[in-house]
């Protein structure tokens, strides 16, 4: 039952998400708008709860599986990319970029967060 209302928690936020992308029109993925506001919930509240920590560790274990249908669909497009190498590459680059930094700024605000405590 306590994975059950973890992957429920994880639905009604994908849903959400789908909500404000439909509504408002944006050009954003109803998923990554629901994480955005679950990451903003999570943050206001200040702790994970049981079942929503056991429902994600059972979908981090099966990540790559989740994001292998997108990597199969650009293999099969990759031919339509092939006259923009120069814009792909450099979103790639930029991309993986600004994936580094933001981790690093979120490691070191949670570290400094997390020395103020034991202080």
């Amino acid at each position: 039952m306590v994975l059950l209302r973890g992957f429920l928690t994880l639905v009604v936020f994908f849903l959400l998400g789908e909500a404000v992308r439909v509504l408002a029109g944006l050009p954003i993925s109803g998923g990554v708008l629901g994480m955005v506001m679950a990451t903003g919930t999570l943050m206001l509240r200040g702790r994970v709860s049981d079942e929503l920590a056991s429902a994600s560790q059972g979908l981090i274990a099966v990540l790559v599986m989740l994001i292998s249908p997108g990597v199969v669909g650009v293999f099969f497009i990759a031919d339509q990319f092939s006259e923009h190498w120069l814009t792909v590459a450099v979103a790639l680059a930029a991309g993986t970029l600004l994936s580094v930094l933001t981790t690093l700024w979120v490691m070191n605000w949670v570290a400094a967060s997390e020395g103020k405590k034991h202080d």
